[in-house]
């Protein structure tokens, strides 16, 4: 039992405190539940071997997580690319552990109640599973998928095979439910009942999914199928008080629903409307441009335009370190001008900034346009640090790379910004300079706009997680050790509003990106300064 108190043990615990919570938004923090998780099996295998003959049903639990662990453990970064297995996992830790934990109270398990205690205080939370389940709603929406492909498992690119129960499917139902998302509640409770109607097995019932299904698909207006589905519920529960007073009031609203009928609008015809309900308008006006592009849909790549797209050897204007070693660019768009290098980081050299940065990465941030004050953002889901020249050679040879490339100096950019997607991990359109309506967006840098972005991307992606401009109709997609370059401002200092861009969710992988943020002071001769206001 003493192995409780393993060196494996108190390093996950050193990383864990200074985390707290919000697992979803990394998918490398995440990795350290997988070894959370795994250590408890471990504890728990122990406890059985005492309390085996009275505990058959805890130590069935534990052999199917064992057998999770050693997979996940093996390469938790591939493992937890499948986004259905990294919801399930915060979805254990939040929600099932801890209802073992109530199960084995029952009995003298002093010893694996008091590790399951001590580790449940890292354990992801309610804020977590439901930022996971939103994760997934959110890829759902983005890429089109129905519920009955994720919950197969079926997403392109995948290693592990993940399939979600009928409880996770409820698990997902309610999230959304609890958030007032009534549009998700119905998809994932008809895909509860999908799966309990194929004859799959689970602690949820159908009366359990049929109360939620009923208020749900109300809320979205559907009177007729609200008051179908309760008859349902009554049928199967008839003590059921809340759904009789349901029943008693939709009746009450139809029976008033039909004294207001008019014209051609015929009481058949409002019964036989279809199950079909649309998805919420929101926020973002350009809402569908943005997702048809991270689906690779809409791209106005013409070939008109692809004509003017070219490579070539990049040498930095005569920059001497490049004369010997040029780069290899390519043209991603011809105005703005986007470009792609290649070859800009090492394998090594991006571990060893991955390394440096995972200690550090806290929820990223964006700047309030009226205080300019950092906050999150649901529109933005990853981790961030800021690494500094002093933190280790490679980032001031990162920096020197990238001022070489651009001819831009790096004594006024900003710090190496390190990002690390997480479930569904995206960053919604937006610009990073700032607007005539910001301008203490910087403020405090002293430095002037934001004139260029240097984007590394430091890891493949399976499936998804491309760089959008929707005013463009441009995607570009992540490819592990090349970077893109694009010039926010115009030469003229006003700000280019075509570079309105965005991450686009990470469907299946891992995304690991720095950028360097070039600002305007430094730059007068280096990039000199347009004669008009759209140059």
């Amino acid at each position: 039992m003493k192995r409780w108190v393993s060196t494996l043990l108190v390093a996950w615990f050193a990383v864990l405190g200074r985390v707290q919570a919000e697992f979803f938004t990394s998918i490398g923090h995440m990795t350290d539940l997988i070894y959370a998780e795994k250590d408890l099996v471990q504890s728990l295998k122990e406890y059985i071997l005492v309390e085996e003959a009275k505990l058959l049903k805890v130590k069935s639990w534990a052999d199917k997580m064992e057998a999770l662990t050693s997979k996940s453990a093996a390469d938790p970064e591939g493992y937890l690319a499948h986004p259905v297995n990294a919801y399930k996992l915060v979805k254990r830790l939040n929600t099932d552990w801890p209802a073992l934990e109530d199960l084995v109270l029952q009995d003298s398990a002093a010893g694996f109640i008091a590790n399951l205690s001590v580790q449940r205080q890292f354990f992801p939370t309610e804020e977590d599973e439901m930022g996971a389940a939103k994760a997934l709603m959110r890829l759902q929406d983005t890429y089109k998928l129905d519920p009955d492909t994720i919950s197969k498992g079926q997403l392109p690119g995948t290693k592990y095979q993940a399939v979600l129960s009928v409880d996770d499917c409820f698990g997902m139902g309610r999230s959304a439910y609890n958030e007032g998302d009534y549009y998700h509640t119905v998809l994932w409770m008809e895909q509860v009942l999908k799966q309990l109607d194929a004859g799959e097995e689970g602690t949820t019932t159908k009366a359990q999914v049929l109360d939620y299904l009923s208020y749900a698909v109300f809320q979205l207006g559907d009177l007729h199928r609200a008051l179908e589905l309760t008859r349902r519920l009554l049928s199967l529960d008839p003590s059921h008080e809340r759904a009789g007073g349901n029943l008693r009031y939709f009746e009450q609203l139809l029976e008033e629903e039909r004294e207001k009928v008019l014209s051609n609008q015929t009481e058949a015809g409002l019964a036989t409307q279809e199950s079909i309900y649309e998805r919420p308008v929101d926020y973002l006006p350009e809402r569908d441009i943005y997702e048809s592009l991270c689906r690779g849909e809409g791209v106005k790549l013409t070939p008109r335009r692809q004509k003017r797209l070219f490579c070539r050897y990049h040498h930095g204007n005569r920059t001497p370190q490049l004369l010997i070693a040029p780069f290899k660019e390519e043209d991603e768009w011809d105005s703005p001008h986007i470009v792609r290098y290649y070859d800009v980081m090492s394998d090594e050299e991006i571990e060893r900034i991955k390394e440096i940065a995972k200690p550090k990465l806290a929820r990223a941030t964006v700047r309030d346009p009226k205080t300019g004050v950092l906050t999150v953002a649901s529109y933005r889901v990853s981790k961030s640090s800021w690494l500094e020249e002093d933190d280790d050679p490679v980032v001031a040879r990162v920096n020197r790379r990238m001022q070489h490339i651009t001819g831009l100096t790096v004594k006024t950019a900003e710090l190496l910004q390190v990002a690390n997607y997480g479930m569904g991990g995206q960053y919604e359109p937006h610009f990073d300079f700032s607007r005539k309506n910001e301008q203490d967006a910087f403020k405090r840098l002293g430095t002037g706009n934001r004139v260029a972005t240097f984007l590394n991307y430091m890891s493949d992606v399976e499936a998804g997680g491309a760089t959008v401009f929707p005013d463009l109709g441009a995607a570009i997609w992540p490819k592990k050790g090349t970077a893109v370059f694009w010039y926010n401002l115009l030469r003229s200092g006003e700000g280019d509003y075509r570079t309105r861009h965005a991450a686009c969710p990470v469907l299946v992988g891992c995304k690991w990106v720095s950028n360097k943020w070039f600002h305007e002071r430094g730059q007068e001769f280096l990039r000199p300064c347009g004669s008009t206001e759209v140059d």
